[in-house]
């Protein structure tokens, strides 16, 4: 099988290198009888979903050139549950199983695809979780009185007489702004009888 290796450090300062990594990814392919068809590195943060490491790997994945893909740890591929869980689900679409050393997970086994399943029913229960926190926080801040959404802005009377009777097209150009700002002056402005629009 052509196996595909991945290793990431976070920084290009010399400080860290992914040699280490690739090592004992090459050791283990070769103790599988895998020859690693291509070795693909990222110097970057795994916070970044685009990486040209990455990038490319996944396109050599969908040209078939790889049977396998093996990293060090799943953090290597992305820090991101969410990121991380697409990848997976990407290279698993393609019936190419992945393996992380650090964790002993192995998407070409079942006890590896129900850890998939966990991880991404984990991932699921903390977006569901994270918008029950969002939507408790603006409940109690309602019930506080506080208002939400954007902060009101002045009109800017001098900038609405500089266009009184003209289009909102041509107004909006005269002054530089996006038409539906210029409406939205405009509106406020009716809204305030002491201000003419």
């Amino acid at each position: 099988m052509n196996a595909a290796i991945y290793a990431r450090v976070s920084t290009s300062n010399g400080s860290q290198t992914c040699e280490n990594q690739l090592l004992e990814l090459r050791r283990y392919c070769e103790a599988r009888g895998w020859t690693v068809y291509a070795e693909y590195t990222d110097e970057m943060s795994g916070a970044k979903d685009r990486r040209p490491g990455l990038d490319r790997l996944l396109l050599d994945a969908r040209r078939a050139r790889v049977q396998v893909v093996v990293c060090w740890a799943l953090d290597r591929i992305g820090r991101d549950l969410k990121h991380l869980l697409a990848v997976l689900e990407d290279l698993q679409s393609l019936n190419i199983p992945f393996v992380s050393l650090k964790e002993g997970l192995d998407l070409g086994s079942a006890s590896g695809r129900l850890q998939l399943a966990i991880l991404a029913a984990l991932s699921q229960f903390e977006r569901e979780r994270l918008k029950e926190r969002t939507i408790a926080g603006l409940e109690r801040a309602r019930a506080q009185g506080k208002r939400l959404g954007r902060p009101s802005e002045p009109v800017p009377v001098g900038k609405l007489e500089a266009v009184k009777g003209i289009s909102v097209r041509e107004g909006a150009r005269r002054l530089g702004v996006a038409r539906s700002t210029l409406q939205r002056w405009r509106a406020l402005a009716r809204q305030n009888p002491s201000v003419e629009a």
